[in-house]
């Protein structure tokens, strides 16, 4: 790889945004939810890390509308940042839904859910740091990674939802669980859609 240097402001500005996620997606994971105060906390937590994110985006499309030569093509860059952003959105508004339905109790696929994005996330931030050293073979692992997270989400949800439809008896809880593990398994999609990304990158400045 033949594209970054290793002091490039756009990389530091994309690791900036990946060390972000992958601090939101540690604390979602730790997170230890007992009562209602916990939940907003919860939601207010995983709020301010998307601000932050939401934030670095910002600062990122001003410096690339500044800058006349850029190390990745313009719309790599951008679509590196706003898709890492998508993954954090999808944190912050799991968070928020869980404070409405006022759900204080992950059942144990929640737990192994967060565990998987955690994981994800973690990749995607080695790779991200991986371009700075060129290290091709070392971001394509985390995308492969990346992916077979996404693959165990995507069985996790139909166990998930058969388990939910077989035991829950309670209407309004089978609306609220079934949308909740179909909103993780749609934070997963979000990063498979970061690791398609790096993928498309890494052909083109192999």
């Amino acid at each position: 790889m033949h594209f970054l240097s290793k002091n490039d402001k756009f990389l530091n500005m994309l690791s900036i945004i990946s060390l972000n996620l992958e601090d939101a997606a540690k604390y979602f994971d730790q997170s230890k939810i007992k009562s209602e105060a916990d939940l907003h906390e919860f939601s207010q937590k995983m709020k301010s890390f998307e601000r932050k994110g939401d934030s670095y985006v910002h600062e990122l499309i001003i410096a690339l509308n500044k800058t006349f030569v850029t190390p990745l093509q313009r719309e790599d860059i951008l679509e590196l940042a706003m898709k890492m952003d998508d993954v954090l959105d999808g944190f912050e508004e799991w968070s928020m839904r869980l404070e409405i339905y006022r759900i204080s109790h992950a059942d144990e696929f929640m737990v192994e859910f967060v565990g998987l994005l955690f994981d994800s996330c973690k990749e995607i931030n080695q790779a991200i740091t991986l371009m700075s050293k060129k290290n091709l073979s070392g971001i394509r692992n985390s995308v492969i990674k990346i992916n077979e997270y996404e693959t165990q989400c995507d069985e996790l949800t139909s166990k998930c939802i058969t388990n939910l439809f077989k035991n829950e008896k309670d209407a309004i809880k089978i609306i609220q669980y079934k949308e909740l593990y179909e909103m993780l398994e749609s934070v997963a999609d979000s990063c498979e859609d970061v690791a398609d990304t790096l993928e498309t990158i890494m052909m083109r400045n192999a």
